[in-house]
């Protein structure tokens, strides 16, 4: 098998259809068809299985399947250490970020940093911060920065705290607020229990829920109107100045939003991945 074998037999795995395989492949059908014959052939195994609604992969496939997987990532590791070995501070980063703080923080901070340490490409994957630590437990960044509380048996670095808040056009009586229409985001597990957990702590009963949107920015934009309220991390309400805010509290007690930067501290060795811990925490005024 190689390199490429690796990356047909993921593909082939993640889309379960060998015409929309090789349509990601750029490769046709017969072509792929073939190769995965000569793979069987290699290993002396069925694969995989065609059926009505797609391909399925045997037990000896999804085996193979992992193995692709195990020996991209070592030779990503082999070619990271490789090109790190040199004087000069270049390479590719891998970093996976939350996709709030990716929206609100992070371009500020790669035009910093990339400013500094121009010969450094950045491979950037974003999304709910539940993702994003998957992406750093299987090794597939370097480095990532995620919001609320995870587990994580690596490094981990606080790199600030928000406020979580009311946020609507009119002035808020919060013992009114239950009664008052309530616009609904859709947002990482943890932050949503987050907001329900304060929710049945301060109110007896269920919020008006008015409308249900898919994104945190759309919902910002209809409360701007408003057509209800929201309730929002306060990073993505300081450039607003037309809207009434009051933080969450229990027990008189801020509820506070924690990010958090996450590493291996052995990867460190990779000059790219000290080059951005080392950035981030001069940003944050971190003591070593």
């Amino acid at each position: 098998m190689t390199e490429k074998d690796w990356e047909l037999l993921l593909t082939l795995h993640k889309e379960g259809s060998i015409t929309k395989a090789a349509q990601k492949l750029y490769i046709s059908q017969p072509a792929l068809t073939y190769r995965i014959k000569q793979i069987e052939k290699e290993f002396n195994s069925q694969i995989i299985l065609r059926g009505s609604k797609g391909v399925v992969f045997t037990s000896e496939g999804d085996y193979l399947v992992k193995y692709a997987e195990s020996m991209k990532r070592q030779l990503q590791i082999a070619k990271d250490n490789l090109t790190n070995m040199k004087n000069n501070i270049q390479g590719i980063l891998r970093i996976g970020v939350s996709s709030n703080f990716a929206m609100y923080q992070l371009p500020n901070i790669l035009e910093g940093f990339l400013a500094k340490f121009p010969n450094i490409e950045i491979d950037l994957t974003t999304g709910w911060s539940s993702k994003v630590l998957k992406l750093i437990q299987s090794e597939e960044i370097h480095v990532a920065i995620i919001r609320g509380d995870h587990v994580w048996s690596g490094e981990q670095i606080t790199l600030n705290k928000e406020a979580l808040c009311i946020a609507s056009k009119k002035e808020i009586d919060l013992n009114n607020l239950p009664n008052q229409n309530l616009i609904q985001y859709q947002t990482d597990v943890s932050l949503k229990k987050t907001f329900d957990d304060w929710w049945l702590k301060t109110f007896n009963k269920t919020p008006k829920v008015s409308m249900e949107v898919d994104s945190i920015e759309t919902c910002k934009g209809l409360v701007k109107t408003g057509l209800g309220y929201g309730i929002f991390p306060s990073i993505c309400l300081e450039d607003t100045v037309d809207l009434h805010t009051m933080d969450l509290t229990i027990d008189n007690k801020k509820l506070l939003r924690k990010t958090s930067l996450l590493y291996r501290k052995e990867l460190l060795d990779l000059s790219v991945v000290n080059a951005f811990v080392s950035f981030l925490k001069d940003k944050y005024n971190i003591v070593y």
